[in-house]
This record gives C-alpha cells, structure tokens and sequence, in this order.
C-alpha cells in the first residue's frame, strides 16, 4: 500500500516531499469568473485565478461550523458523542421552504456524531444554528468563535456572521478557505462524514443525500457546497491524486460561479468547473513531479 503524502499521523506533521514547485508544469482549466484556489499537501499551491476578494460563501460556511464544534467536542473516528436534544427553534426552521433544512422534530435527541451529518451532506442550516446554541449558549456567541478560529488560521480575509452561511454578509476568499479545508480535513471525523454519499440517521425519514455530487467521481473525498443567489455557486473539495506509490491530498476551491442568478444554476456551474479542476489535476499532476523527479536525479 501505498503512502499518503500530506495529511499528518496521530504524532506530528506531514513530511516535507523535497519536491520543486510544479505549479508551472500544470496548465489547469480555470473558471472564466469568481474565483478560485488549489494546493497539495506537501507541495503548495498549485495555482489561483480571480480577485481574491471577500464575497458571499453560502455553506461552505458549515465547514467552520464542523470544525469548531469538533474543536469543543472531540470525537474519535466512530464515537457517537453525547445526546443532543432538537429545540422548538430547529424544529421550526426544519418547515422552512426559503432555505435548505434537515427534518428534525422538537424534543428529539441526535448524536453529535448524527447532527453534524445532517449539517454537512443535505445541509441543514436549522441544524448549523441548533449546534451553535448547543455549544456556545446562542447562535451569536458562537459566531464569535468562528471568527477567532479564522484569524487563528490567518484567515484575514473571512468575516463570519452564522453559523449556516444563509446570510450573505458571511463573506471569504478561495485563499482562506484552503487554510480551513486543510486543517478540516485533520478531524476524522470530519473526514469521514464528508465522504459520505449518503446515509440514515434514525428517526429522520428515507436516506440523507450529500449534496456534493462529485463525491461520485474517483478520488474525491469532500468536501463541501455552498450556493445562493448573491453567493452563486460554491465549493470546497478535496480530492486524491496518486503519483507512483505516492497519494497526494489536493484542496481546492471554487467561489460566485454564476453570481446573482439561481442557487441550482450556480451549484451546477460551481460542480461542472471544479470537476474539470480535479480531473486536470489528477492528470498532470504526476508528470508534472515525474518531470521534478528525472530533474533531480
């Protein structure tokens, strides 16, 4: 079996590759607006493309809920974590029709491990502000905590305002959201959860989808989407790229495709743009460190 080059053992921090900057070896289909930015554990960036200005981030928001909740709560990989009681709050939003939502009824008691499922595949926003209230006492409490934890991370670029993304003032750039994508993934739990085509929680009925779609395709193992009309379509991915015996864990991010029109037309454009993304970088990635290897021997 082969290594995995960039996420770190239990005891320390990922191996440095050795390996020259291939950044210029690759020649990716970058998104003709909005922006975006991709790096390999190991290796760095691979490239960046539009202004990296704030704008709206939709749910990949929820990324940051994960974390920080993750963060307070500790799970293993396969720990269930306490019992969380739905609110009439939850319950409530869970009949909205402006905005996603995961059924939950007043009085139920989830897992941590089985709300943050419901908060990262269907994305549920009732479910992001029930985990906010939970953890910190209120929604705004715990805004404040993603925002310490983004400028603990450098991320200087990234205001947050929920815990669900709804509003469009919580605002970042594809640059920042790498540096979340790459410590969210060092959660197993988190990891795992993200991977996830779909599953049951029990007392919610039928099968939970993700709503990342490109989970379907070889390689990718998160993360998450994100879309609204100001926000257009968002996403937040991760993906494995095998060189040699070698596997390269790449982070990328997509943002504002097809801004200021429809969530679906936006989610659609986001998916098809970073599909081409992973699929160029699964492809010429490897020649790319074969070139640096054949330089250096």
């Amino acid at each position: 079996m082969g290594s995995w080059l960039g996420l770190p053992g239990p005891g320390g921090a990922a191996p440095a590759p050795g390996k020259a900057v291939v950044a210029d070896r690759l020649s990716l289909p970058w998104p003709r607006e909005g922006q975006a930015s991709i790096e390999a554990d190991g290796l760095g960036s691979l490239g960046s493309k539009g202004r990296q200005q704030p704008v709206p981030i939709a749910s990949v928001t929820k990324v940051m809920t994960a974390y920080v909740i993750l963060k307070n709560h500790p799970l293993k990989d396969g720990e269930d974590g306490p019992r969380i009681t739905a609110d009439a709050t939850a319950a409530q939003e869970a009949l909205s029709r402006n905005e996603s939502s995961a059924p939950v009824r007043e009085g139920q008691r989830l897992t941590e491990r089985e709300l943050l499922e419901l908060l990262l595949l269907p994305s549920g926003n009732n479910v992001a502000r029930l985990l906010a209230r939970w953890d910190a006492g209120s929604q705004e409490a715990f805004v404040k905590k993603m925002n310490r934890t983004a400028a603990g991370l450098g991320m200087t670029r990234t205001t947050y305002t929920g815990a669900s993304g709804f509003e469009s003032t919580t605002t970042s750039t594809a640059d920042d959201q790498l540096k979340l994508a790459r410590q969210a993934m060092k959660e197993p739990v988190l990891r795992t959860v993200v991977a996830l085509r779909s599953t049951t929680v029990p007392g919610v009925p039928g099968t939970v989808n993700n709503t990342n779609r490109l989970l379907e395709k070889p390689g990718v193992i998160g993360l998450k989407t994100g879309s609204s009309t100001p926000a257009g379509g968002n996403l937040m991915w991760a993906a494995e790229v095998k060189s040699g015996t070698t596997r390269h864990l790449v982070f990328g991010v997509v943002l504002a495709q097809r801004a200021n029109t429809t969530p679906a037309e936006g989610m659609t454009a986001a998916l098809e743009t970073s599909g081409a993304l992973i699929d160029a970088v699964q492809k010429d990635l490897p020649a790319a460190l074969g070139a640096d290897e054949r330089k250096e021997a």
